[in-house]
């Protein structure tokens, strides 16, 4: 798991101000806050895999693109909140480049999208590596210090982080449901021929759709960046985390995404609560060997 998903596994009574700060609800904060990084991070490749079919193995360094967005921003002196529509242009420019010369041609080949992206993930790593170096950078966090919630001291930027996930999903769920375009993109994903036949350009949306799938991974990254160390390999373990909540949850509903990222982040947390980081990755593991060999379709998907 990544690092800042994973060191949010541990809660321990503390001391601010001479009390103890209440643990069980030091760990519901916690685990809200986990389910809400998890369904930021995978939210990019539910949309590109569970929609389109399209094993983005270079989800990872999208989400690395991002966090280095938010690096250069701070490295010129320009507002924090500039690296978030940086991030949004740099991965969707890199994401329409990608979709019109190689996964273009590769839809409902599922293995041979695999192949080309996980090349893609070795040059856009390598090509990061060249530009800044494979030393750690960091990002300094906007919002320094602790809100109390309910009596308990929390990080101030991981709770408008939670918030602002909490009404990005709300906001995509009801767009899908509701809107028009929405009604498209099921059309294209449930049946591509018949949609084509009613008038659907199937190759224009889904190329869009990719293209908002990578973006919102490199949103993620930026957002994520003040709170995990920035480097070329960071995005193997958000990789690996992604992959492990869709088993879970199932591919091609936001529904499974939300409850894949839930149990995901639930299991995670007590097993390195319980024992520590390692046994909580292995845990995770575990669950997710479960789900493929059980429920291979996990406990919410399309099907």
């Amino acid at each position: 798991m990544p690092a800042e998903i994973a060191d949010e596994g541990t809660f321990r009574v503390r001391i601010e101000d001479g009390r103890h700060v209440d643990l069980l609800g030091t760990y519901v904060l916690n685990q809200l806050y986990i389910t809400a990084i998890l369904v930021l991070v995978v939210l990019g490749l539910a949309v590109v895999f569970g929609w389109l079919g399209v094993m983005n193995m270079a989800h990872g360094e999208f989400v690395m693109l991002g966090a280095y967005c938010a690096y250069m921003v701070q490295e010129a002196g320009w507002h924090p909140l500039l690296s978030l529509p940086l991030a949004v242009v740099v991965t969707g420019t890199v994401g329409l480049a990608v979709e019109g010369s190689i996964i273009r041609h590769l839809y409902r080949r599922p293995f041979d999208t695999f192949l080309a992206t996980w090349g893609l993930a070795l040059l856009l790593r390598e090509g990061v590596e060249v530009i800044f170096g494979r030393g750690y950078k960091s990002v300094d966090q906007v919002l320094p210090g602790t809100v109390d919630v309910l009596g308990i001291p929390y990080p101030a930027y991981r709770l408008v982080l939670f918030s602002a996930v909490v009404l990005a999903f709300v906001g995509l769920f009801l767009f899908y449901r509701a809107s028009t375009l929405g009604a498209r993109i099921k059309a294209m994903v449930t049946n591509p021929v018949l949609a084509e036949a009613v008038g659907i350009n199937t190759t224009r949306l889904a190329q869009w759709t990719f293209v908002f799938g990578v973006s919102t991974a490199g949103l993620a990254g930026a957002l994520l960046a003040p709170l995990v160390r920035v480097e070329p390999f960071m995005g193997l373990d958000y990789l690996l985390s992604s992959f492990f909540v869709l088993i879970v949850g199932g591919l091609g509903t936001l529904e499974g995404l939300l409850i894949g990222s839930a149990v995901i982040g639930g299991v995670d947390t007590v097993a390195s609560a319980i024992l520590d980081k390692s046994a909580g990755y292995i845990a995770v593991l575990t669950v997710s060997i479960f789900f493929l060999w059980l429920r291979p379709h996990g406990l919410y998907s399309r099907r």
